[in-house]
């Protein structure tokens, strides 16, 4: 089994009302209670964007120096996140996919390699 990160920025976003996006959160919590009795689930959140950035941290001379807002300025945030423990890429690709269709925007797939056998 192999830790993933499905994500998306929240420019992907399309522009919703507060009906689209209820609906979209029954969808997304279906989805999860699916992934969950799979064995499949590790944690998830969601909300995020420019307005939820609490601080920059840089490394200091020996102390961390800490700043207001996000690191650089850009558009893109992370909007939300999933984690799946699965035993295949395909199998992670699936789960994004699923992701995908019940939110209405896209997913990015990332594998943690810290969890891939380095003996490869």
């Amino acid at each position: 089994m192999a830790l993933y990160l499905i994500a998306f920025n929240d420019e992907w976003v399309p522009d919703l009302t507060m009906d689209d996006l209820r609906e979209r959160a029954t969808n997304a919590r279906a989805l999860i209670n699916e992934m969950t009795e799979a064995g499949v689930f590790v944690f998830s959140d969601g909300g995020l964007d420019a307005s939820t950035a609490l601080c920059s941290v840089e490394p200091g001379d020996g102390s961390p120096v800490f700043t207001d807002g996000p690191f650089v300025e850009t558009k893109e945030h992370l909007g939300g996140f999933a984690v799946v423990d699965v035993a295949s890429d395909e199998d992670a690709r699936y789960w994004a996919g699923r992701i995908a269709v019940a939110v209405g925007w896209p997913q990015e797939v990332h594998r943690f390699p810290h969890r891939v056998p380095l003996d490869r």
